[in-house]
Parts: structure tokens; sequence; C-alpha cells
């Protein structure tokens, strides 16, 4: 079946589709509406369908379960949200390595903890001497420059911070300033102690920190990082105000800011809201560390990976979910140290669609959609996976021998389906296979009416 036209109008109605948003002519968003009105693209999807069996899901997934490539430990979870009712299980009996779909429990928890209108604020504060401060506020999106006009969400930038903090200062007369950097906010360790050794150095993740441009990175795109990320940053910002015509002393340091000093400039993040949704569409392994440490501080256990960790342990408890066995080492899956049930990477999708929690609909609304956008834009094009294109919407998760999916589809009666679905015994050559079998799976779902 050839793949649909990638237009961001249909992506925008399959996943208003899949969260039950659509009714009538209100398919169709303002912003792609004529004056005179358009009839409606597809049908409203139902609140509720068909009710799906245990047998009629097992019936559907039976032979793509049975697929060799996946390896000898694979397992699925379905959800009926539409019910509220666990549907399916099979292979769940022990916890997996979730790769990135452990993103999903950093993010809901940073939703829930912060909210989805809460920004990070990186400033300039006066300090004794013609001295300044830079802040770091743990904005994870901070760059140095903006980007292009249509990159989402816009960024701050340390270029709009310069030229306040110029202005600010020649109107007090100052022309000629010692700078120094405050990245106090984030503790502990800037490397997770579970990571591969290989991690830092081939840029795979940064050292998280909570001032950095860029993401830590030494060129804006590149891989490679900087080993003190604070510094550069700092070194940056340093340029940038002498382009504005103020004079920086040559030794840029580390400081603490005074606190009671009040900002000369400070720019903010786009909202958490957005910041989650640019995470999980595109696997943003750097991003979710910076907001694990969010929620770290956020629940008062600190602003280092391990009071992150407990502060999300806490929190998806309170949303309801079992953590009991859960073991969870960092906020972005890099390490295989994980190991998470596939009822609880479901549990965090499931609780963002509830009517409990509108306060979570960025988890959904940031999930790539199947065949579209983020990390499933070149997904569903293997043989029996294009019934699940635009319809399935899923946090995708990969290590080496380790694939998974959790997320959504609404299945052909109108039942929305929750679903987590994970190997992590895939052998090197079957990768590909391995990958195809989950995308099957998934469009499975989204093609099944599952009663029978």
């Amino acid at each position: 079946m050839a793949r649909p036209p990638r237009a961001v109008f249909v992506t925008l109605l399959a996943t208003a589709l899949c969260v039950g948003l659509v009714s009538g002519a209100r398919a169709v968003p303002g912003s792609v509406q004529s004056a005179q009105q358009a009839p409606v693209v597809l049908a409203p999807a139902k609140g509720e369908g068909v009710a799906p069996t245990a047998a009629g899901v097992q019936k559907a997934l039976a032979a793509i379960l049975k697929d060799p490539s996946l390896g000898k430990h694979r397992g699925i979870y379905v959800y009926d949200a539409s019910r509220g009712q666990a549907v399916f299980s099979a292979g769940t009996a022990t916890p997996f390595t979730p790769a990135s779909t452990l993103k999903l429990l950093t993010t809901v928890s940073a939703l829930e903890t912060l909210g989805a209108d809460h920004t990070f604020t990186t400033k300039v504060v006066s300090a004794a001497n013609g001295s300044i401060v830079l802040v770091g506020g743990g904005d994870p999106l901070l760059a140095t420059k903006p980007a292009a006009s249509s990159d989402f969400p816009a960024r701050a930038t340390l270029q709009t911070l310069a030229a306040s903090t110029a202005k600010a200062l020649k109107a007090q007369g100052v022309t000629r300033v010692t700078l120094g950097y405050d990245a106090s906010l984030f503790t502990g360790p800037a490397a997770n102690a579970n990571w591969e050794p290989n991690y830092l150095p081939e840029g795979i993740a940064a050292r998280t920190s909570a001032l950095w441009v860029n993401e830590g990175r030494l060129s804006p795109g590149m891989a490679k990082r900087s080993d003190a990320p604070a510094q550069a940053a700092a070194a940056a910002f340093a340029r940038l105000l002498t382009g504005y015509g103020i004079t920086v002393a040559p030794a840029v340091r580390a400081a603490v800011a005074p606190a009671a000093a009040k900002p000369l400039a400070q720019v903010a993040s786009p909202t958490l809201g957005q910041i989650v949704e640019y995470i999980n569409l595109h696997s943003d392994n750097d991003g979710a560390e910076v907001l694990l440490r969010q929620v770290g501080l956020a629940t008062k256990n600190g602003g280092s990976y391990v009071g992150g960790v407990k502060g999300v342990r806490e929190t998806l408890t309170k949303l309801g979910l079992d953590v009991s066995k859960a073991r969870i080492f960092d906020g972005s899956g890099l390490t295989r140290a994980n190991k998470v049930p596939l009822e609880l990477l479901a549990g965090a999708v499931r609780v963002a669609a509830s009517e409990d929690h509108p306060e979570l609909r960025h988890l959904l609304t940031g999930l790539p959609v199947a065949g579209f956008s983020g990390s499933l834009e070149d997904r569903f094009v293997a043989p029996g996976t294009s019934t699940g294109t635009g319809l399935v919407h899923a946090k995708t998760g990969t290590l080496t021998n380790v694939h998974s999916l959790a997320g959504l589809a609404r299945d052909r009666t109108g039942t929305l389906l929750v679903f987590a679905i994970a190997t992590d015994s895939v052998a090197v050559p079957q990768t590909l296979n391995a990958r195809a079998a989950l995308d099957r799976a998934a469009a499975a779902l989204a093609n099944c009416g599952c009663a029978v």
C-alpha cells in the first residue's frame, strides 16, 4: 500500500483522532479551513467502539508474537482505554530493558510535578565590583542563536539574553564587566554511572548541566560535546556580549550568584508541554536527563540524577502506577540496567489519556506518528505495517538487542487501545526484522475489532 503524503494537516488530524478530540467539522484545524466550511475529511472518532476481548487480541497478534526475530524475551501488554481495563498480555512475567520508552516515565512525571505551562529561566544578575553572573535554570533546549523559523519549539537563546544584558548595562553606564557562571541548580555527577563508557566520548550523551547551550554540543547539530558545558556556555555568552559593545574580562569562572540579586536580563524556555513533545518526538536523551533532575528538584529530592529517579518513582506512584517491580537508573533509557514492566510503560500513556488527567495530554500529542513524524517517520514501511500508518502513535526504544514501542492506537471500531511491546533479546542480524515485527503488532491493533 502506498504511503499517504506526509502533510502536516494529515498528521494533526491523525493525532486528534487517536486522542478522541475530533468531532464534526472541527476535525479540520482552523488554520487550514477556508471561509466556507469544508466537509469533514474523516468521520468523527467514536468515543467507544466494540469491546475487545483477550481472545480477539491474541488472535490478531498470535502469528506476530511467534516471529523468531524477536528473540526469546518478548512481550506485549494491551489496555482498553475506552473502558478502563486491561485486555491482553503475553510474556510480561519479567520486566524489560525499555530503552527510550523510559522517557515516557520521565516526561509524564515532569508534566505532573511542574505543570505543562512551566518554563525554565536563564538569567544574568549583578554581583559585586562590576561583575555579572550567568545563571542556569535548567533549560534543556537553550541555544546560542535562533534556528530556522520552522523549528519547533522556538528556543530561548544566549543571543537574545546578551542583547538584553548589554542594553541594561549600558543604561547603567557600564561597558566593562567580569563574567561568572552559576550552574549550581543541579548537583551530583554530570554523567550517569550506569551508562556505557563510550556514551560521552562518542557524543551519544552529554554531561548534564543546568547551564548549557545546544545540549552541550561544541557545534550545533554535531555529536561532539563539551567536557565543561557550563563554562562553554559562559564563553559563548562572553563573545556575544562583546559583539554588543561590552568588554568582558578574559577570565570566565564558576561563581555563585547572590541570592537576593535582581536579574539584569532573562530569557524563558518554551513551555514544559512543548519541551516534553520535543523530547518524545525526537527521543532526545539529553533533554530527558535535564527533566529528570527537574523532577528531583520539584519533588524535593534534589537536582541529581539519583534525586530525579526518586522523584519519578514517587510521582508515578502518586499517579496510581505500580513501580514496585521497576528498576530505574536514568531519565533517558540509555542504561541497560533499567528494567521496567510493560504495564508500567503503558500506564504512563494510560494516565495521560485519562479524563482524570488533562494536564498530561502533552505526553500524547508529542508521540511520534507512524510513518509521519519523529522517530516513527521512516517506520511502518515493511509488509503488513501500512494499516498502522497515521493511526499508531508511539514512543520508540532502541539499543543494540533492544527494541520497544509504547503508545496508543484507535482500532477500526473506535476503541482506544494503549499498548507496550518490547524485546530485549534480538540478535543483531535480526534488528530490522524485529523492528518490523513490532510495527506489525501495533498496526494489527489499529486494524483490529478484536471482539472474537
